[in-house]
This record gives C-alpha cells, structure tokens and sequence, in this order.
C-alpha cells in the first residue's frame, strides 16, 4: 500500500487507513512510539501505559509490607 501525506493546518499528516489500524489493535486514542534510522520510519503502537505504573506500585506495596518476609526470600 502507497499512501501520501496531508496538509493539516501546519503539519502534514499521513492517514493510516482503519484495517491496518486493526491489525496492530490500534484506535484513534493509542500512542505511537516514532522512531528512524534516518531512512526508514517505524511506528511502534503502545499497548499498555497503565500497567508499567500499577505494577511498581504494586511491587512498592509489597516492599513495604513484607520486607521481612522479602529479604528472608532472597537469602
């Protein structure tokens, strides 16, 4: 597939038609990763920005409930 950028206000923006979008389980509220290698752009969809978070406070939780019972397992 060939596409083209368009004009939008100031920015050009390329559209990225819906079964694509559908293939990498992306909507219109995901974040992309952009990254390039100077030649060749990749758009990297983020599939969960919610659970980096929960789980280090989770992790956080633990710590300072058991830190017993965590230092005896890493003995």
């Amino acid at each position: 597939m060939r596409t083209k950028m368009i004009k939008h206000g100031n920015s050009l923006v390329l559209v990225i038609d819906k079964p694509i979008l559908k293939l990498l389980g992306a909507d219109r509220e995901t974040l992309f990763d952009v990254t390039t290698d100077g030649q060749v752009l990749i758009l990297t969809p983020v599939k969960d920005t919610v659970h980096p978070t929960s789980f280090k406070d989770a992790l956080e939780k633990i710590n300072i409930r058991n830190p017993k019972a965590l230092k005896k397992l890493s003995e």
